[in-house]
């Protein structure tokens, strides 16, 4: 028998009768459901600093539980010294399994560790996707703050199926994501 995460076991036996219930579902086909997350870090100052992307990279695989890659510029732009080709960033891209542990990870032990936090902003893309900015990566129980040179903060996509932002953000509230002002029906 294989691992499954607790929160596919919740998608499948709760936050689906859930949603068809909520939306009038005919199908469970019809119930929106997490694609993918992607987790992506912009660190600027990688003209100057090369080691810098190599330690986004080496952060964003700790925190994920997946090797994260190096993003490359696409064009020059001398006015901040950028050459084609040059790393700027980093990424990652979570599916299944691991997008399910990661989920439960930033709702259960991340996010709760953020200063003064009073939920996320509920506003969506308009195509059910929704992305949160986080300002620090030390929220992350998986970092150790000694060894930390510089603090970075990253965008964590979430990509459902959902074909509205209502039915997307009433899939990720199931989820346990934290909305702050959200209007339950």
């Amino acid at each position: 028998m294989s691992y499954i995460p607790n929160l596919k076991t919740k998608y499948k036996e709760e936050i689906v009768p859930n949603l068809m219930k909520e939306f009038g579902y005919t199908s469970i086909m019809q119930t929106p459901r997490l694609e993918k997350i992607v987790i992506n870090q912009g660190v600027g100052k990688a003209t100057a600093d090369k080691k810098l992307v190599e330690t986004s990279v080496k952060e964003l695989s700790l925190i994920s539980g997946q090797k994260a890659v190096q993003c490359l510029s696409k064009k020059d732009i001398s006015n901040f010294k950028l050459r084609k080709k040059m790393p700027i960033g980093a990424r990652v891209t979570l599916r299944k399994n691991n997008m399910y542990e990661f989920l439960e990870r930033l709702v259960k032990v991340a996010l709760p560790r953020i200063r003064d936090f009073k939920g996320i902003n509920s506003k969506l893309d308009g195509r059910g996707n929704y992305t949160l900015g986080v300002s620090e990566q030390i929220i992350f129980p998986e970092i150790n703050i000694d060894t930390i040179s510089k603090i970075m903060g990253m965008n964590i996509t979430f990509v459902t199926t959902s074909r509205t932002d209502e039915e997307a953000q009433a899939l990720l509230r199931e989820f346990g994501l934290p909305f702050k002002n959200l209007k339950k029906n």
